[in-house]
């Protein structure tokens, strides 16, 4: 089965794990590319390559402030992930629901032997 491309898919975008680093360092608020890339310990063309594929896919914007390009986190942009993540919700809360059930009975049990 072919692979989507790389920046059309949010999904493939944050498949890399550099690219989940810069977006985790864009949380706290825009940030020029040279501060990204040291942050990383990237070079900047590595660093703007990675945001390109992000902007592209809508996760990343930019303007311009003076001389310096900032880039900012757009997280509307990761609105599929967290859809098809919640999917997974009923999982999660079931399992918690059988792993407390299950304490409780240890904890009845070891009060029983005390």
């Amino acid at each position: 089965m072919a692979r989507a491309a790389t920046t059309s898919d949010v999904f493939n975008a944050i498949a890399e794990p550099r690219r989940r680093e810069i977006l985790v360092l864009l949380r706290t608020g825009e940030r020029p590319v040279t501060e990204l890339a040291e942050e990383l310990g990237m070079t900047q063309p590595g660093a703007s390559k990675h945001l390109r594929v992000l902007r592209e896919v809508g996760l990343v914007r930019d303007r311009k402030a003076g001389k310096q390009r900032l880039y900012g986190l757009d997280a509307r942009g990761l609105r599929p992930v967290h859809e098809w993540a919640g999917g997974f919700e009923q999982f999660w809360n079931e399992s918690f629901d059988r792993l407390d059930a299950y304490v409780q009975d240890l904890t009845r049990h070891d009060k029983e032997i005390d």
